[in-house]
């Protein structure tokens, strides 16, 4: 476990992630397994969390038009401009992009979190610490209890006791359907 205010935490943590790890990371909301993203560290984030295979998971990119890179549905501006920050919005994947139809993206707010990403040139996962169906953790000790010896980092940026998810929202057809309301109202 290292502190988020190391001087080299963000550094540690991409090279962790590059070099196919899974990491526990704060985000914006609560701390999150985050990997990046492929089959493998899927697969082994699922196995930590007793998740179901057909259950996906957020994937975060590091600045706003990003997420062009994976989608061409149109995205309001007014929806746009509540990145960086804790919105989820899940969109249509480009047919190169992925065999699943949709794909749910977050620009976290956290600065910190997206020069991770950036450092790793890829979108990272994210899905909260927790056993699937289970609440999700929010102090660095449960976390290094519960996860410690099943993970390659736990970054400590203290407790996230009562911090509130991401907004959940689905576009569809220009039309916006939040399906879980978080910490951004939408």
């Amino acid at each position: 476990m290292i502190s988020k205010n190391d001087e080299n935490s963000a550094q540690t943590a991409a090279k962790i992630l590059k070099n196919g790890g899974i990491a526990i990371l704060p985000t914006d909301t609560v701390y999150g397994f985050s990997a990046i993203v492929n089959s493998d560290t899927a697969k082994k984030i699922r196995e930590i969390k007793g998740r179901a295979e057909n259950k996906p998971f957020i994937q975060l990119i590091a600045k706003p038009d990003d997420i062009f890179d994976y989608t061409d549905d149109f995205i309001p501006p007014e929806i746009l401009e509540k990145w960086p920050g804790a919105l989820t919005i899940i969109v249509h994947n480009k047919k190169s992009f992925d065999d699943e139809q949709t794909t749910a993206f977050r620009c976290p707010k956290d600065s910190w979190l997206r020069s991770i990403i950036e450092m790793c040139k890829s979108h990272v996962f994210s899905t909260s610490v927790n056993k699937s169906g289970c609440p999700i953790l929010d102090t660095p000790q449960e976390i290094q209890e519960t996860f410690g010896s099943q993970v390659d980092l736990i970054v400590d940026d203290g407790e996230k006791k009562g911090a509130l998810p991401s907004t959940l929202i689905k576009l569809e057809n220009g039309n916006v359907q939040v399906i879980r309301q978080g910490e951004v109202i939408i």
